[in-house]
Formats: C-alpha cells, structure tokens, sequence
C-alpha cells in the first residue's frame, strides 16, 4: 500500500486523472444489472438477476444477462475476433447456414453453436443460482475494490497539495458508485466512504463543488426511499451528517436546505420507482437524530432540522395527492401554493411553481388570480435582483409590489436559510434578469385588464415604465401609454358599473373531507354568481369524489355544532358573504374597486327571533353579524382563503332596523353618484323609501321605535333618528336628480313622487324634525353668531364665514 501511495504521489495531475478516471470505467464495467426495476441497493437484485437467467435458458438462447463477467467476455471475444482469420470465417460460414440466425454474437470465444446451446439446454437450476452468485460477487468484489483505492487515494492526496485539484473527479466516481446497483454489504462501506469524505473535505462540498453537493444530497434521499432498511438507515445517518457538518461550518444549514428541496423536487418529478412510504419514514428518522442529537441540543440546529423534515414531508404529500385531486380545481390550486410555498428557499423552483399556478388559472379563466401568481413571481425576481444589482430604477424589492397586494411581502428573501443569488446554482433562470421582470409584469398587466381590474394594471405599469425610460425604450412607453389610455376610458364609461366579484363562506364537517374536515374557507368566485349555482357546483363535486348519498347541504348559516351531524356523511355549509369596511374605511375606500380589491374581512347577517323563526315582525326581528377574517387578503393567488377567526356581534330589533336604514341610504347614494345615472333604479329605490304603506319600511320602522316619549329613548334611538334625517336628505337629492333624468311623458310620475315624499315627511315630523324646521334653525344660529361677531368689532369679511 505504501509503495502504492508513493509511486502516486509522484504522478502529474493529469496522469493522477487518467487514474481516477479508470477507476470511474470499472465502476460502469462491472455494474450488477438485474432489472430495470430493482433500485440501486434493492434487495432484489440477485433475485431478479436468476430470473434472467432462468428467462433465457429456458428458452433455449445463450445465457445474457446483463452482468459485468459476460460483457467483459463478450468485448474480449469482439477484440480477438475483430480482424481477418480462421475464428472469424467460422462463425461467417456458421451464421450463413443456418440462414443469417442472429446468434453468433451471443457466442461465447472458443466454443461453437452447437456447444453453447446443447450445454445450456442441459444446465440445471442450481448453476444458474451458482451463475448468479458469482456474477453478484465480481460485482461487488470490484466495488470494494475500487473503493479500497479511492480510500487509498483520499490519503495520498491529503499528503499533497497539488492534488487538491483532483478531489472533485474523485468525489464524482464516489457518486457513481451511490447511483449505480451495488449489494447491501457494498452500500454499508460507500456510505461510510462517503461520510468519511466530508468530515475530512468539508470545504470541497459547501464552498468549491457545490454542483456535487446538490448531487450527493439527491443520491442520498433516493436511497431513503430505499426498500432495505439498512439501506434507509445509512442514507438517512449520511444526510443528517451533511447537514450537521454545514451548520457547523456557517451555523446555518442553508446550501444543503436548499440543495435537499431541489433534489426532492426532481425525485418526485422524474422518478416513478422511488417509493413514497420509505421516504417520509426516513424523513422522520432525520428528525428523530436531530431531537436526540445531545451534542446540538443548546444551538437552533435540531429545530432547524425538524422545519426542514416537515417541510419536505409536506412537499412529498402534496406533490403525491395532486394526482388524486385533478377535478378538484381548488384544492389542487391549494395544493400547488403549498408545494410553492415549501419550495420558498428555492427560488428557481417556487418561480416554476407560481408561473404553473397562473398557467392553471388562466385556463380556469381565473385571470385575477393569475396575474396576482404574476405579480408574486415578478416580486420575487425583483427581490433578487435587487440583492444582485441594487440599480436605482429598479424596484426595490417585493417592498414595491405592496400597492398591489400586501400578499407579496411573502417573496422577501430575509430568512436565514435564503441563500445569496451569487451562490452557483441560485438564480440561474433566463427569468432572473431585467428582461425576464419586464415580462411577467407584463403578463400580469394583461391578465388585469382582461379582469377589468385596471386601477392594479396602472400600479404594475408604475413599476415598468422606469426601466423603458432608462432603456430609452420609447416605443414599449408609447405602447404602455396608449393601454393606461384605453384603461381610463373604460374607468369612465363603466367604472361604478363594473362587478368584480362574488363571495361565498363555505364550511366542511365531517371525516369524510379528510383534511378539510370543520374547515372554513372565503371563495371569491365570478361576478353575479348566485348562491344556488355556486353550492350545487360543490355539491356534484364532491358528490362525484365521496359517493352522491355522503354529502349534504346546509342550507342556513347558523352556528354549526359538528357532533349534532351525521358522522357518516359529509355536510357543506354555503352563505353568502359581502366585503366588511369600518366607517372610516369607507370615506377611503370610494370606488367600486377600492371595495372589492385587498380585502380580509367579510360579514354575513343571520337573522332570528326569541320564538326561534328567522324572521317576524320588525319589534321582534334580533340579528346575529359575523365578521370573518381570512388569512390572505383577496384576491389572491388561489380563488379560496382559510379562515382564521371570526366575531359575533348580536343585534336587537332597534339595531337591526340602524343596519336597515343605513343600507337604503348607501344604495341611495351609490344611485346618486352612478356615472351615467340609472333612471330605473333610482325610481326604484325613490319609490320603495317614501312610500308610507309598506308594512316593514323606513316610515314603519320611524313608527315602531321612534314614537315614544323622549325619556325613554336611548343612543340607539338617537343614531336612527340621525339615520332617517340622512336618509330624508338623499331622498329629495334623489327627487331633484330624477326631475333632471325623465322624459315628458314621466312628468306625472314626477309629482306622484313629489306627492309621496311631502306625504312621508308630514308623517315623519312628529317623530323626527323636518329638513324645513333644521333649517330655519340652522339659519337662526348662524345669525346669532354673526350678530355677536359684529358686536366684537370682527372684519365683515369673518362674519361671512
């Protein structure tokens, strides 16, 4: 052995690769093949190795299995028959008789045709058992061999530094062998090879062959999901080495975190042997090191190392469950946001997964929820090239992206475990470049448009446009300008007409949903959809996965409790809910965009009365409000958000009829402020507000709670009786704007409604002062107060005020 390193440590670099490189070749050459189904380091592999040799000999052709000892013969026999002779015109002479039959190749060197094939047909099972065995142990023998030298070789050039260079040609036939069929026995001393490599070259893995490292850790979780358990238990104690050597190197273990979720990613996508059961016990092996792991129990390692087991345990199930759920758009749109969202270390592969996720939209025709998977994919770029080249017309960061959804502060790259974009192998995408950013803000700016959300089109083209005027780009500015053009025309002929958008809460219980049992989620759906349509789509859908007699609608929204229900069905609960603002969110919140766009708080009304009948009379009407709070504002990348806590104000009579009122005098308003005006509905509403003889309207709601002595009221009384002088205000507003909007033959009509307004009002003054009566006494105040101004020697110019 001395000798051997000695005469080594002497060789040139070049010749010292010649070497590795023969070691490489004895690896492929001598490779225990014994089916396309047995793994690398399968239990099977002898087995399946008889069966081909059972397969061939039984009928009647020469023993070819694929084992390193007949290749390795058969290239010896095409070397010595390769040039003009005796053997050669043989076997000419032998294939022409027997009318060009394609057996000569599978001759073994020395013997005739008839030889092989009579001593095959004669061979019984015990030698083709002995066959196998033999084959199995040259096989393994040369592996040990070839690791006995690359041991050899790691000690030589420890000794030399020149040789230092070589180390990542001789980790790569190490990689070799962990990819290639090798026995159980093989496998236990390449892992210890392997682990004995890295304690000894750390810095060759994590700082110079980073590609190899991203390798090893993709050899390493192939073989957890081994089906030899000592297998698994090697490969899973190699792994968690690797990890901890990382973190010791940086206390942080984020290059291996990284290169762990890609190797998983393409495991999962490119491999249809590994098996998914041994890979998430193996997963829960690792993290069992780590909570056990005494020597890192006072640093964060162990926590770091569970995040990273569930977090690739997540990924694993999810990428397995979208195959069950491809006719269930929503739940394989959640599952494809959690995959994305596991992947969030690895920016390459979640900017794969959240432009797949508005692909899928787009196809759904869900463009809102596509362009904002756009938006979210631009920020992240944006994040990293701003970390790699800060340039001032850039944005900065996913920061920027914040008038557009808050969402997008998820793309931030502050965690420990981001890697920086210089790091080989981050970022490497055409996407992660000026031109790639322009392209998927563009993108999203059409899928805005298409959605008709054109006030968050102008927000993406805020960002746009300081590129193109840095690149001079003066036609993509002239093409931006004349599409914001378009958007401002269609804000004024449509922009308080548009609808954009429909909310549903909607509540599983039930073991049956498995996951999404007594989960509630908000769904924005399509415009004007309608509550029926939307719970019979959910009911057929889930009738069709579970079986038509396992589910049920719920068709109210009260309160439910899951241990009333049938636990052998599946109960949906379907209610209708609207976007909910606080008072001073409104006077922000104007426009028919600003209220339905960055929403997390939704409300839905249930009405009841003490006998137990959802509706009576208005003295007895009670209602219950809920306010639900979502976890992502909508609309986000997914049409659906969990919610994640809910308030429950309950309402008496006299706080119903507030609510009631102040919706007539928002509807009223909104008519009002309608551009054009909608001469329809506002009659509508005009007519149903001042008519006197409606059993439950505004003037027998003032009748039920304001005709009692003024002792008796409260502040409740006072907020309605505020409520009926706003209402009496926009009711004559409305009254003038119709006088303005009717044609001549609707004159009469005109007066009839003067008639009934003047009537309501009349009725109305006993129990809440006219606007005539405030009026004069406004004006008498106001004289007052100028009066005492002039008094005081004020200018006459303050008295105007």
């Amino acid at each position: 052995m001395e000798l051997l390193k000695s005469w080594w440590s002497q060789l040139s670099i070049s010749r010292f690769n010649i070497l590795v490189n023969v070691l490489d070749l004895s690896v492929a050459c001598f490779e225990y093949r014994p089916g396309s189904r047995s793994g690398p380091g399968s239990s099977e592999a002898s087995l399946q190795g008889k069966r081909n040799l059972q397969h061939q000999t039984s009928t009647g052709g020469p023993v070819q299995a694929a084992t390193p000892g007949n290749r390795m013969r058969n290239q010896l026999a095409n070397a010595i028959l390769g040039g003009e002779g005796t053997a050669r015109d043989m076997l000419a002479r032998r294939k022409k008789e027997r009318g060009g039959m394609q057996q000569s190749e599978a001759l073994r060197w020395g013997k005739t045709y008839w030889q092989a094939t009579s001593e095959q047909a004669e061979r019984p099972v015990v030698d083709i058992e002995v066959d196998a065995y033999i084959e199995g142990s040259l096989a393994a023998e040369s592996s040990l061999i070839v690791l006995d030298t690359m041991e050899l070789l790691m000690q030589t050039i420890s000794a030399r530094e020149n040789l230092h260079s070589t180390l990542g040609r001789a980790l790569e036939v190490l990689l070799h062998l962990m990819a290639t069929n090798q026995s159980v026995q093989v496998m236990k001393d390449v892992f210890s090879t392997q682990r004995a490599i890295v304690w000894k070259f750390p810095d060759l893995l994590f700082y110079e062959e980073t590609e190899q490292c991203a390798e090893l850790c993709r050899r390493l979780l192939r073989h957890c999901s081994s089906g030899v358990k000592e297998i698994r238990t090697w490969a899973c104690a190699s792994l968690y080495l690797l990890m901890r050597h990382d973190f010791e190197q940086e206390n942080s273990f984020a290059r291996v975190k990284v290169q762990a979720t890609v190797a998983l990613s393409t495991i999962v996508a490119g491999s249809t042997t590994f098996n998914e059961h041994h890979l998430r016990r193996s997963l829960k092996t690792i993290m069992l090191y780590g909570d056990n792991d005494r020597g890192m129990e006072d640093s964060s390692f162990p926590e770091q190392v569970r995040e990273l087991s569930i977090n690739l345990h997540h990924i694993l199930l999810d990428t397995v469950k979208m195959q069950e759920f491809q006719d269930d758009p929503e739940m394989l749109m959640d599952l494809m946001y959690r995959i994305s969202k596991g992947y969030k270390n690895s920016p390459d592969l979640r900017l794969t997964w959240l432009q797949a996720m508005a692909e899928k939209n787009s196809q759904m025709k869900n463009h809102t929820e596509a362009a904002m998977c756009l938006v979210h994919a631009a920020a992240l770029v944006s994040e990293y090239l701003y970390l790699l080249e800060g340039k001032s017309y850039l944005p900065i960061g996913c920061v920027a992206f914040q008038n557009i959804s808050p969402n997008v502060l998820e793309e931030s790259a502050t965690s420990e475990d981001t890697l920086a974009p210089e790091e080989e192998g981050i970022c490497t995408g055409k996407m992660f470049s000026e031109q790639g950013l322009i392209g998927l803000m563009e993108q999203a700016a059409a899928l805005f448009k298409e959605a008709q959300l054109y006030e968050a089109m102008n927000e993406v083209y805020r960002l746009v446009m300081p590129i193109y005027e840095e690149r001079r780009a003066y036609q993509s500015l002239e093409k931006v300008h004349r599409s914001l053009s378009d958007c401002y025309q269609q804000l004024l002929h449509k922009g308080s007409h548009r609808f954009l958008g429909t909310y549903f809460r909607v509540g599983f219980y039930g073991l049956i949903f498995g996951d999404l049992d007594r989960a509630e989620f908000v769904y924005k759906e399509a415009a004007l959809t309608q509550l029926g349509e939307f719970s019979l789509r959910l009911q057929n859908l889930y009738s069709e996965k579970l079986g038509k007699d396992k589910i049920e609608l719920l068709k109210d929204s009260k309160t439910i409790d899951p241990s009333t229900l049938d636990p052998a069905k599946g109960h949906i609960q379907v209610t209708f809910v609207e976007p909910y603002f606080e008072e001073w969110e409104l006077k922000e919140r104007l426009s028919v965009f600003d209220r339905s766009f960055n929403i997390r708080r939704f409300v839905f009304n249930t009405p009841y009365t003490k006998g137990g009948k959802a509706h009576g009379e208005i003295d007895t009407q009670c209602m219950s409000k809920t306010i639900l709070i979502t976890k992502d504002t909508l609309p986000y990348v997914k049409k659906r958000s969990t919610v994640i806590n809910f308030e429950r104000v309950e309402m008496n009579p006299l706080q119903v009829a507030i609510i009631g009122m102040q919706e007539k005098i928002i509807s009223l308003r909104n008519c009002l402020i309608a551009r054009p005006p909608d001469t329809k509905l506002l009659q509508m509403r005009l007519q149903g507000g001042i008519a006197t003889t409606v059993n439950q309207g505004p003037f027998a709601i003032a009748k039920c709670f304001l005709d009692v002595p003024l002792k008796e009221q409260t502040h409740d009384h006072h907020r309605l009786r505020v409520c009926f002088k706003e209402f009496a205000r926009r009711c004559q507003e409305a009254l003038d704007l119709n006088k303005h909007l009717i044609t001549e033959e609707q004159h009469e009509y005109q007066h009839e409604l003067a008639r009934n307004f003047r009537d309501f009002q009349n009725k109305l003054e006993p129990m809440v002062p006219t606007k005539k009566k405030h009026k004069r006494s406004r004006d008498r105040a106001l004289k007052n107060i100028a009066t005492a101004r002039t008094s005081r020697l004020f200018s006459t110019g303050s008295t105007g005020d």
